[in-house]
């Protein structure tokens, strides 16, 4: 977009006046319209990448959210009072998450639901969409079991006398125990602000618009104790590593003041059925619906009148 005008000393050539284009550098935020309108495009975009690629980037996307939780449990656990606050510091830390998926790039699934958006504008099929989710869930479980090892093996767990482990083991057992609704329910408020804060993302200009447009919608939902089922897919298997350590087993039990019930942290039964079904089926209505289907609604859909 230029604006013309004089030369302000009238310089003459041939006598006329030379004139010249100033460019108009826009900073304001996209209106959301406009926001709309570019998640459309990029949902046409990731429907192009082909398999490999994607896989790829979703694997990068699970080691990207493994590392902000485990950043998150660090932060956070010799907390013993200030019990929101506490939540809070948690929440921030993980946005080093969102962090690195939008700006360095990685396909993430909860995040990619906002794209079906461009499923319901028509701009993309539903076997686009539905491979792209697919792949993106596969990619981001690669990517989260590889940080378990690695974080395993760098003994992290270890610090403070082991109570950075039991923290972990601590935290996935509350998750094994949520009951089905109250966990797909958490997994709905879950995604809806995952997706938020990515819809966010779309109005800002620069990386420092994105990082802020991130900060709260994601630091929400860690400090809420919503259902993100990345963050389960690292958090439970690393907490059933490290439940069959008794130096873990020990800081456990002074935290509680004898040992805690640990019979539901199991990887099929507590894992996949108790908590990663209701929470990625959450996470799905949350983003797909509750979010993409809103804003379709509103600026997509084609009887929308003006």
């Amino acid at each position: 977009m230029y604006e013309r005008g004089n030369n302000m000393s009238d310089m003459q050539n041939n006598g006329t006046n030379q004139e010249y284009a100033l460019p108009v550098i826009e900073i304001d935020a996209y209106a959301p319209a406009k926001m709309a309108d570019r998640v459309g495009h990029v949902g046409v975009a990731k429907s192009q990448l082909s398999t490999l690629t994607t896989l790829a980037l979703s694997i990068l996307a699970g080691v990207f959210i493994a590392l902000g939780m485990q950043l998150s449990m660090l932060v956070t656990h010799t907390a013993t009072n200030n019990y929101g606050l506490n939540q809070l510091v948690g929440g921030v830390a993980f946005t080093l998450a969102l962090i690195l998926i939008v700006i360095a790039g990685a396909e993430l699934f909860t995040g990619n639901c906002l794209i079906a958006m461009s499923f319901m504008a028509r701009k993309i099929t539903g076997r686009d969409l539905a491979r792209n989710l697919i792949v993106a869930f596969v990619g981001n479980f690669i990517g989260a079991l590889t940080l378990v090892l690695w974080i395993y093996n760098s003994n992290q767990w270890t610090i403070n006398n082991y109570l950075l482990g039991a923290k972990i083991v601590l935290a996935a057992n509350d998750k094994v125990n949520i009951p089905f609704g109250a966990a797909f329910c958490r997994g709905v408020l879950c995604n809806a602000l995952v997706c938020l804060g990515i819809w966010l993302c779309y109005s800002g200009r620069s990386n420092l618009d994105k990082i802020l447009a991130l900060l709260w919608p994601i630091s929400c939902l860690i400090a809420c104790g919503f259902e993100h089922c990345v963050v389960n897919m690292w958090l439970i298997p690393m907490a059933l590593i490290l439940k069959g350590n008794s130096s873990v087993l020990e800081a456990i039990a002074r935290i509680h003041e004898g040992p805690a019930d640990l019979s539901h942290l199991t990887f099929f039964h507590g894992f996949l059925i108790n908590n990663l079904v209701p929470v990625v089926l959450g996470n799905l209505f949350g983003g797909v619906v509750l979010i993409a289907g809103a804003y379709w609604f509103v600026y997509l859909r084609p009887s929308r009148t003006i």
